[in-house]
């Protein structure tokens, strides 16, 4: 696609030449850099609303400060689409989180440009305030730090951490608050009312501003002075307003709140700001997906609406009535289905009601449904809190983000064992999100706690037969995960039926290679198993195997597969039957393979006495990149050929 001809930005390869234009050409250069960002993401399905919102926000940034010496640290990196544009990536912009393209979200990796990783929302005041003491200890004098979080991540408890130490360590940050009033649902919660009403007068900040400069030449305004004075400013205007600045109160300086969208006077603010000396807090309202009337009008589909037209906002969705329904579908409609049954069912998720499908029982039983905001921690303690006084909580959070609550499932539940349900989306390989979304290490991180049931299921049925299971009396914290996507079934509802914990199932029974396989993984195995009867190699019936490895060279191979279905409490059944009859294992997973199945496996078959040759197919010891989960699958060798192959290349007995 031929890139529109823009007066302006077709000039600017990098922020050095944005600087070039007057203040005045700022809010023409908005214009483009927002057009050019709905032509992209119309034919490059992306994340579109969030960099909609902050477009002036990032014209401003970089046309007041000298980045890349000056760090700007983005956070939640789907607001900076803008950025990447303004900062020599435009002509690569149409490669945007494909393979082998440009990344989905800013990496240091990428370019110089992006000073830090911000896959996952709330850390960049943290890792700002990092930059900021490091450009002090370095003597770096002349280099500013700005941290842009928006988007729901001040609900982050990693946010007031940061906040917190920044209110006491020596520096001259700059925070920009986008308060746009979302995360990708409406943002929840206090902290959303309170910045809501939050107010400082302008002229107001500026005497002071200009006071506090007319100190500083003094020499009058001593480090611990000036901590002083500000207590004392606040403490008046706390007396006059009736309102206490939580900002002001951590010896932060607050300035706002202003309009975000205002270009020129963005401009005018920051170069009044730029060189304040300590902590300082520009707090800023914008409007997620602004200057885009579809956007604008529903943020929550608009956050990653897929492909559509830029000229009528019309959306291109696939109707197919016969593909298959994704299982965060499956799982909202059956946890209402069972909330209907159970009454001490609720619903827990983190900032992601649409994204989990717990909208579905969010609409009818909104009294049990919580979400509470991008706190992954949080909703693992508060689900643990409501478990110990009698509630069923389904607690469903996306797999890379409960990393960020690992000490809670293992303190304020799993030491309880209390009866929550851990239901963890995009577990796996999510595709063009890239790795820091891929739900990788779950199952790894998990193992090793004590009172967790582990499972994954292999389609839609066993998804629903395992969340009845899993909220059935005394089971304790049980983990269900499963992929990002559609599923595999197209009549996905069944009756509700008991699944034994820690019982795997046979679903093909064989002589010569045991594949062993956990979650929807298993139906790749099933295709190469397939691929190999249809090569001529894969019979029922045991045969002679030459030493040739590709497929359709063998001569014939019988095949058992075992769909595990539990990695804790792993079926020692199935073990114990593969172990004595196969000298030849292969364990597949879509995780890491590091601590995960194949692990376990191994480690079974170690301390029981046998010896087989086992092949662990998973992901690698690296972080995998970007691009369409089935071009991953086949650079991780996931795939069915790869799976194939592998079945092939065992050595011979």
């Amino acid at each position: 696609m031929e890139k529109t001809e823009f007066t302006l930005l077709n000039k600017i390869q990098y922020p050095e030449d944005l600087r070039k234009l007057s203040v005045d050409d700022l809010p023409q250069l908005c214009k483009e850099l927002r057009e050019d960002i709905v032509e992209e993401v119309a034919v490059n399905p992306g994340h579109l609303a969030s960099s909609l919102g902050v477009v002036e926000i990032t014209v401003a940034l970089h046309y007041v400060y000298d980045t890349p010496e000056d760090r700007i640290v983005w956070d939640v990196g789907h607001q900076a689409y803008g950025h990447k544009i303004l900062t020599g990536r435009r002509e690569q912009f149409c490669t945007n989180r494909k393979l082998g393209g440009i990344k989905p979200f800013p990496s240091p990796e990428e370019s110089e440009y992006d000073t830090f990783a911000c896959g996952h929302a709330s850390n960049s005041v943290s890792a700002a305030l990092g930059m900021a003491v490091a450009a002090k200890l370095e003597e770096k004098k002349d280099r500013h730090v700005v941290a842009v979080i928006g988007d729901g991540a001040m609900s982050g408890g990693l946010a007031f951490e940061g906040l917190n130490n920044a209110s006491s360590s020596p520096n001259d940050l700059l925070i920009i608050l986008n308060d746009n009033n979302m995360s990708i649902d409406r943002s929840v919660g206090g902290m959303k009312q309170y910045l809501l009403n939050l107010s400082t007068n302008e002229t107001y900040n500026a005497l002071r501003f200009k006071a506090s400069r007319w100190m500083n030449r003094k020499g009058m305004l001593g480090d611990e002075r000036r901590k002083g004075l500000i207590r004392l400013s606040n403490a008046l205007k706390s007396a006059i307003s009736h309102q206490q600045n939580i900002f002001e109160g951590m010896n932060i300086r607050y300035f706002g709140p202003f309009d975000g969208h205002n270009v020129k006077e963005l401009v005018r603010i920051l170069k009044q700001i730029k060189d304040m000396k300590g902590p300082k807090l520009l707090h800023l309202h914008t409007q997620k997906g602004h200057g885009y009337a579809p956007a604008e009008k529903d943020v929550t589909i608009w956050h990653a609406p897929g492909k559509f037209n830029p000229d009528t906002g019309e959306r291109i969705v696939d109707n197919d009535p016969n593909k298959p329904q994704k299982y965060q579908d499956v799982f909202g409609h059956t946890l209402l289905e069972l909330a209907k049954q159970n009454p001490k069912i609720v619903g827990v998720t983190p900032a992601m009601p649409s994204g989990c499908s717990m909208n579905i029982m969010m609409r009818e039983m909104p009294e049990r449904t919580f979400d509470v905001g991008i706190a992954e921690g949080h909703a693992v303690t508060f689900s643990g809190g409501m478990a110990k006084d009698g509630l069923q909580p389904f607690c469903n959070i996306y797999s890379a983000f409960a990393q960020r609550a690992f000490d809670n499932i293992i303190h304020d539940v799993a030491l309880l064992n209390l009866n929550v349900v851990f239901c963890f989306d995009r577990a796996g390989l999510v595709g063009e999100d890239g790795p820091t979304h891929h739900g990788a290490f779950d199952l790894a991180a998990l193992r090793p706690i004590p009172n967790l049931t582990i499972s994954s299921p292999m389609d839609e049925h066993e998804l629903r037969r395992l969340m009845y299971t899993a909220q059935l009396p005394d089971k304790g914290p049980f983990v269900i995960r499963y992929p990002r996507g559609g599923g595999v079934l197209q009549d996905w509802r069944c009756p509700f039926e008991e699944i034994k914990v820690g019982t795997g199932r046979k679903l093909k029974d064989g002589d010569d290679v045991a594949v062993l396989s956990i979650g929807p993984i298993g139906n790749n195995v099933t295709e190469a198993i397939k691929i190999l009867k249809e090569s001529g190699v894969g019979s029922q019936e045991s045969g002679a195997r030459s030493r040739e490895s590709g497929v359709g060279s063998q001569e014939s191979v019988s095949v058992a597969h075992y769909d595990m279905r539990f990695l804790k409490p792993i079926d020692e059944q199935i073990l114990e039957e593969v172990g004595r009859k196969f000298k030849r294992i292969i364990t597949v997973e879509n995780g890491v393979k590091q601590g995960g199945l194949g692990s376990a496996v191994l480690e079974w078959m170690n301390d029981h006495g046998y010896s087989p040759e086992v092949i662990r197919l998973g992901l690698p010891d690296q972080f995998v990149e970007h691009g369409k989960v089935c071009e991953l699958n086949k650079i991780v060798g996931l795939d069915p050929e790869s799976i194939a192959k592998a079945i092939l290349m065992l050595p011979q007995q």
